[in-house]
């Protein structure tokens, strides 16, 4: 298709435009796909990443939930001695300044989230076994300032009944 312009000629690109708009959507959609499966936000049992969001997330958990709340400047957890198994930590900064978590124990080998700004909160899976587990603000300084606490797991005999 032809149009002229002041005495010059040039193609119409509206329509190899449109073209390539409905060429691009589905593949701009399946890169996005792909990225974001093997973008590390996924988790494993034993291992987990996480990724921040502005509000308590909506994505779906693996196991039963223990919630973290970080203020300033302390940890306060919703369960102190769980039984072994696989849990999902969400990370709620509830403070005025920025915090992740870190923890640490028997087969988990400092799992952590992202620095979180005030009102951001992050999921981290990790699978719990018999033995003691530290749970901490890696940011300068907030671990010694009080972001410390420790959670313990017993063994299934010493749990007790359900």
């Amino acid at each position: 298709m032809q149009s002229s312009v002041r005495g010059t000629s040039r193609k119409s690109v509206v329509g190899s435009h449109q073209r390539t708009r409905r060429v691009m959507g589905p593949v701009a959609l399946a890169v996005a796909l792909a990225a974001a499966c093997s973008s590390g936000t996924a988790t494993s049992p034993s291992h987990g990443a996480a990724s921040p969001t502005n509000a308590a997330p909506n994505s779906p958990s693996t196991g039963p939930q223990i919630t973290v709340r970080m203020t300033d400047f302390h940890l306060a957890l919703s369960r102190q001695s769980p039984t072994p198994g696989t849990y999902t930590f969400l990370a709620l900064n509830a403070g005025q300044t920025e915090h992740a978590l870190v923890i640490a124990g028997p087969d988990v080998a400092g799992q952590r989230t992202p620095i979180l700004q005030p009102d951001q909160s992050a999921r981290l899976t990790a699978t719990l076994q018999p033995g003691s587990y530290e749970l901490y603000c890696p940011v300068d300084g907030h671990k010694a300032d009080g972001m410390d606490t420790y959670l313990t797991v017993p063994s299934i005999d010493q749990a007790g009944p359900h």
